[in-house]
């Protein structure tokens, strides 16, 4: 069966598309709140009992949970406010979150994992990922990217305990923080919308800018993708995509053993001009992901950059875009939903040659 075709399945027989997002993790002790906490094992079809309290420490003792000072037999336990379908909230840490929330025993202490609708994922996703100033449009976008990304996140992952992280790494998610009715619109008005190709959920990877043209999937996260494609992007204009960075002799020497700034130089760019490869002088070469991944990824923001020397001190990065550039390009929706494009036909133009499909 093709995967979308199961999702269609597993979504008609539960009603409701879930999700598993593991949140900060936590040392041996977590403090859990609501004003009305039920409890049950981590199973779907488990039952919960309300607990006597609004308040739960969980600690991680001697191999095993204890809830309150009291054991529990299982190495997860998920926590539920009733009634489960409320306005309400569960306080945990430093977040807020909707649905459910799991505490289990991992090597280093507890993990946290909040059990939630995908709709109600994307609420605290698309505000964290894009400026809720953005227009409708783009916000739209955003939320149909991150739609069929977090589903394809859940149909690969191989521990069916957690789907997604909630940092950089995956798409950043703050629980309930960033929620608004601007934000709601664009993942109502988009609702169960998602990107396809040969019926399967696209890798729908996006960034904040691309600097004028985004990148393929092959030069940017080494797999090539039919529908992560270089596409002409209108960023490129923006004077706010343009950047610039100066590194020390001294840095340079201690991250790469490059002793002259002045021997550095681009020896490779990809097909759309980002940088490949550097040459630090007799014989030493680096990989530009490498490169920009010791310098930091918010000093060197992207790959498309020139090199200026200043002296032999120094060495000025002068670069546009932020982020890997494949996919929505999310600067370039704002500036093509200011133009009138609707959400669609910006997904279609970032996303070549895939379809829009209702999943549910």
């Amino acid at each position: 069966m093709a995967p979308l075709a199961i999702v269609l399945s597993s979504v008609s027989a539960h009603a409701v598309e879930t999700v598993r997002i593991a949140m900060e993790p936590a040392s041996a002790s977590v403090d859990v709140s609501a004003d009305a906490l039920t409890i049950g094992r981590d199973d779907e079809e488990a039952d919960f009992t309300p607990l006597d309290s609004a308040r739960a420490k969980v600690k991680a003792v001697d191999g095993g949970l204890e809830i309150n000072g009291k054991p529990w037999e299982q190495d997860a336990v998920r926590f539920r406010r009733s009634p489960p379908d409320s306005d309400g909230s569960i306080r945990v840490g430093t977040f807020k979150v909707r649905g459910d929330l799991v505490v289990r025993l991992r090597s280093s202490g507890l993990q946290l994992i909040n059990v939630l609708p995908l709709e109600e994922y994307l609420l605290g996703v698309v505000g964290a990922e894009m400026p809720v100033t953005f227009p409708l449009e783009a916000l739209k976008a955003q939320a149909v990217a991150a739609r069929t990304y977090a589903l394809k996140k859940k149909l690969d992952a191989t521990d069916p305990a957690v789907h997604l992280g909630a940092g950089v790494l995956h798409q950043v998610y703050r629980g309930l923080s960033r929620t608004d009715e601007q934000i709601r619109h664009a993942v109502d008005g988009t609702r169960g919308e998602v990107l396809t190709s040969d019926l399967e959920p696209i890798e729908a990877y996006f960034h904040a800018s691309c600097g004028g043209k985004t990148e393929s999937g092959q030069a940017a996260l080494t797999r090539e993708l039919p529908y992560l494609q270089p596409v002409e992007c209108p960023c490129g204009k923006l004077s706010s995509t343009r950047w610039e960075l100066y590194v020390s002799a001294q840095e340079l020497r201690n991250l790469f053993g490059a002793s002259d700034p002045s021997q550095m130089k681009i020896s490779a760019r990809s097909e759309t001009g980002r940088v490949r490869m550097l040459s630090l002088g007799r014989g030493r070469v680096v990989d530009a992901v490498e490169f920009r991944q010791k310098l930091g990824y918010e000093r060197v923001k992207s790959l498309w950059f020139d090199l200026d020397r200043q002296s032999g001190d120094s060495i000025r990065i002068v670069g546009k875009g932020f982020g890997h550039g494949a996919g929505l390009c999310q600067r370039g929706a704002k500036a093509y939903a200011e133009q009138g494009w609707g959400y669609r036909e910006i997904l279609l133009h970032y996303y070549p040659g895939v379809e829009i499909q209702q999943l549910y």
